[in-house]
């Protein structure tokens, strides 16, 4: 993936740009779930449903456990290295 991708627009870059700097954000977290209230009747753990929505995406996590934690800038957990290198 191309790092312009993080806050660069009107570049033709094969890929969506991520960096939008700000979202506007709603609704938040969802008190009642019935997936999360189904996964908690078949695998016997408590389970939560989350819905961020904001004015570019959509997302809905469902999950028993959940840990935020806050990354340094530049982390990058998985590198790939050129052929050879170690």
């Amino acid at each position: 993936m191309d790092d312009r991708l993080i806050d660069e627009t009107g570049v033709e870059l094969d890929g969506y740009v991520w960096g939008v700097n700000w979202h506007n954000l709603y609704p938040g977290a969802l008190q009642e779930s019935p997936t999360a209230r189904s996964w908690t009747q078949a695998i016997g753990l408590e389970f939560h449903e989350v819905r961020i929505e904001t004015n570019a995406h959509e997302l809905t996590l469902v999950f028993s456990d959940l840990q935020v934690s806050e990354l340094p800038q530049g982390y990058c957990p998985f590198v790939v290295k050129p052929d050879g290198e170690q």
